[in-house]
């Protein structure tokens, strides 16, 4: 990345999203200019106000990526369909933009960085998972993802976030908005057994950061773990949301799981600790925010 940063346009997928947004946010704060994908006028007014380049399409679209990936500087690839009841199907539509964006970059010396996620090496593992660690299976839908980044390492300057899968922060509606919102309409907050299953966790501004330095930096091929918390238990995060929802707190069995945590019940059982040991000392990363217990007490988790 010979040019300077003012020079520089980066194409964001996902670009409104809760991850996406700070990233924008904060390639903008390092002078660089952004290229936003938007689906709809709403996304795209948004982008608009913080002075966001505007790319109409979404990841189905592989010509308004390539198009954009061809004008801009670099990708940092966040979005995806979260549509469970066609996960697969949609696990497809992101391998695709991944590779038509790698066709895009090819020889060019352009970043790509794509996110992912540390359960898919996690999952059925023992002991904590590495930067090193592939996929448990290639046979995980959202594995193909990373195999079309790594695939396309010789040719194009291509690197995978892996973010946790509770990525926290005031704002945040994703898997612990969602334990709090069952704790409140059941009365109690609830974990399964033992509780000692651990999940790993970070800030979004910390992982947002992690994005820009692997845009910077990473060599083809890399993979870097998000990851502030190796490993947060899943009591802990109970008791914390029993205690800002003024309400007990219980164990429940395996069997009983599905029908209290609904949709969200296969989650709450898995031990998935992941490390950032190598990112850290690689990239000199060094997360600032508050930890997920903290910021679940301070900002608006229980309001």
């Amino acid at each position: 990345m010979s040019k300077k940063k003012n020079e520089m346009r980066i194409f964001v997928t996902g670009a409104t999203g809760w991850v996406g947004s700070a990233i924008v946010r904060e390639l903008l704060a390092e002078g660089y200019r952004v290229l936003g994908l938007a689906r709809s006028d709403a996304p795209a007014e948004t982008l608009t106000r913080l002075g966001v380049g505007v790319q109409r399409g979404d990841i189905t679209d592989t010509d308004s990526l390539v198009s954009a990936a061809r004008e801009c500087d670099g990708v940092i690839h966040t979005a995806f369909i979260h549509d469970f009841s066609r996960y697969e199907a949609n696990v497809e539509v992101d391998r695709r933009a991944v590779e038509a964006m790698a066709g895009a970059l090819e020889d060019s010396e352009k970043p790509l960085v794509i996110a992912s996620g540390t359960l898919m090496v996690t999952m059925g593992r023992t002991g904590t998972s590495t930067e090193k660690d592939a996929p448990v299976s290639p046979a995980i839908p959202r594995a193909a993802s990373e195999a079309a980044v790594l695939a396309a390492a010789n040719r194009v300057r291509s690197s995978l976030v892996r973010l946790t899968p509770t990525v926290h922060g005031r704002g945040d509606h994703g898997f612990v908005p969602a334990f709090v919102d069952i704790a409140r309409r059941k009365g109690f907050s609830a974990y399964v057994s033992e509780g000692k299953n651990r999940w790993p966790a970070v800030h979004r501004l910390d992982a947002a950061h992690l994005f820009r330095l692997a845009l910077e930096n990473a060599a083809p091929g890399t993979r870097l773990h998000a990851v502030a918390e190796e490993g947060v238990p899943m009591r802990s995060i109970a008791e914390t949301i029993g205690s800002g929802l003024g309400i007990p707190v219980r164990s429940i069995s395996q069997d009983e799981a599905p029908a209290h945590f609904e949709w969200i019940a296969p989650f709450t059982v898995i031990d998935g600790p992941a490390s950032s040991a190598i990112t850290r000392d690689v990239f000199g990363w060094s997360p600032k925010q508050p930890d997920l217990l903290l910021d679940m007490k301070e900002n608006g988790y229980f309001s």
